[in-house]
């Protein structure tokens, strides 16, 4: 006879097989630790001109303050989401818990940019622990319909306005404190999580009998760093550079290999089958593509409001405000009532739709575009179409997993999420830069030959090519956005769970 398990929730059940009471307060511990995650994104892109500053960092490497972090939290996701399944959700959301805060308190102190750059990587690795952890936990204790999409909702809703709150959060801390506690802040919110953790959370034991598949990380995050790096380096050293190529195509050689071994290795690190189904690739896709064009527009708007509008970083931070309370009404109040009664591609498709017409609008600012007028409608059509994307993407995606996959389901879930950004990130940066170089290099020449290249009129055609390589590299954003509906609609065909408990 084989022997009984305990559930394997976040919450044990009650003596009477209900559902733990305390699976709700469980439920903030999860989410208090993916908010951490997911605006730690975000947060230190207001600090970067003061971090520049102080530790000496240069226009071509303080990008890798925002990349080293994505990359890692990227590209170690999937071993990340095995680790879970093998030794247990609890034990490795703990310690992921426990070595972000380990990371973030060294990023804090950090004397020089290699230290500062190794920091955030490191913070990146206990992230790719810690988030399939808390999404798996998530996904195995709230079975029953309408409880699950309740909670998805409250999750998906952090997991979109996370990156905008790491702005506000950001802009505070900066302006009042320093820009180190943008990082220290982690400390305490850790702390918490972890006390929260080790009073409310409870899972079954690992599966031991697991391998780790480290030929597959190696190839799966080696093919993301290389492919990221060469859209970071295009900006320098232009498209068709040898280097750019190589890495660029290296990158996706490498992506290809890693595909084949999943086929054929004893232990995938991402077993074929799960994104082979329509609805779970469709709705990674989606993810995908969406945080492609938020990402982006995150980086521009934070240099656009402080270097051209003149914003001081606090109300910078404000400035994003209305972007994540748009996503947590679209996600909690619209998205979690409405999954339940009809197919999530009528969300997705919307959403990414509303989404990218907000991207849009946002093409047509100056340098003396007002905030109420030209910016706030923009953003907050982006924020309520990414409010009704988000909770569904991640619901349909990690519906009807076996419990022995749902670790790395939900890695895969936030790779998607964090391979976005940072394609985004470096993509639409360097499709905004070459754009402004080019524009500089045509407008200074032309008012140099006439004569008529004044201090004033080169700083006026400066802030001009510069906000014409945001608004070039937003219609981009918009039409992958566009492209993320499509997907949505065409690929993912699951009807609305109106069943009272997930398969």
């Amino acid at each position: 006879m084989s022997e009984a398990r305990e559930p394997a929730g976040a919450v044990s059940a009650g003596q009477d097989g209900e559902p733990d009471s305390r699976r709700w307060w469980g439920l903030s511990v999860i989410a208090l630790a993916q908010l951490m995650v997911v605006l730690d994104a975000t947060i230190v892109n207001i600090a970067l001109p003061s971090a520049q500053r102080e530790l000496g960092l240069t226009n071509g490497n303080r990008q890798w303050v925002i990349t080293a972090y994505t990359l890692a939290f990227g590209g170690l996701l999937l071993l990340g989401g095995r680790v879970a399944d093998m030794v247990g959700r609890k034990r490795t959301f703990i310690i992921g818990l426990i070595g972000f805060a380990g990371a973030s308190a060294i990023g804090g102190a950090a004397t020089g940019p290699g230290m500062l750059f190794a920091a955030r990587a490191l913070q990146g690795v206990f992230a790719a622990v810690l988030a399939p952890s808390a999404l798996s936990l998530l996904t195995t204790t709230f079975t029953d319909g309408k409880e699950r999409a309740k909670a998805f909702g409250i999750y998906g809703a952090i997991a979109g306005a996370g990156g905008a709150l790491g702005l506000l959060l950001g802009g505070i801390l900066t302006q009042y404190l320093d820009w180190r506690w943008c990082l220290y802040v982690n400390v305490p919110i850790a702390a918490l999580a972890v006390f929260g953790a080790l009073s409310l959370l409870h899972d079954r034991a690992g599966h031991k009998e697991a391998r780790l598949d480290i030929p597959g990380a190696i190839l799966g995050c080696g093919g993301l760093v290389a492919v990221v790096y060469g859209l970071s380096e295009a900006e320098s050293k232009g498209w068709t550079s040898a280097t750019v190529l190589g890495l660029l195509i290296g990158g996706v050689v490498l992506l290809a290999a890693f595909t084949w071994w999943q086929s054929r290795a004893a232990n995938p690190l991402l077993p074929l089958h799960i994104i082979k189904n329509r609805n779970r690739g469709g709705s990674m896709l989606t993810m995908g593509l969406a945080t492609i064009g938020m990402f982006g527009l995150f980086l521009f708007m934070t240099y656009y409001l402080q270097n051209i509008l003149g914003y001081s970083p606090l109300k910078t931070g404000f400035a994003f405000l209305p972007v994540s309370i748009a996503i947590i009404i679209g996600s909690t109040q619209i998205s979690a009532r409405l999954l339940h009664h009809v197919p999530p591609r009528l969300l997705m498709g919307p959403g990414l739709l509303l989404a990218a017409a907000g991207l849009f609008t946002l093409t047509f600012l100056d340098t003396h575009s007002s905030y109420a007028a030209h910016i706030l409608p923009g953003m907050l059509m982006l924020g309520l179409g990414m409010g009704l994307t988000f909770m569904p993407v991640m619901a349909t995606a990690t519906a009807g997993v076996a419990p022995q996959d749902s670790g790395v389901t939900s890695a895969s879930v936030n790779t998607a999420q964090q391979v976005g950004g940072s394609v985004g990130t470096a993509l639409l940066n360097t499709i905004a830069t070459t754009t402004t170089a080019t524009y500089l290099t045509s407008h200074l020449g032309a008012a140099a030959r006439t004569g008529q290249l004044t201090p004033a009129l080169k700083a006026e055609i400066t802030d001009t090519g510069v906000v014409h390589g945001f608004t070039v590299a937003t219609g981009w954003a918009a039409l992958i956005m566009l492209a993320g509906s499509v997907v949505a609609m065409v690929l993912v065909t699951a009807r609305a769970p109106r069943d009272t408990h997930t398969p």
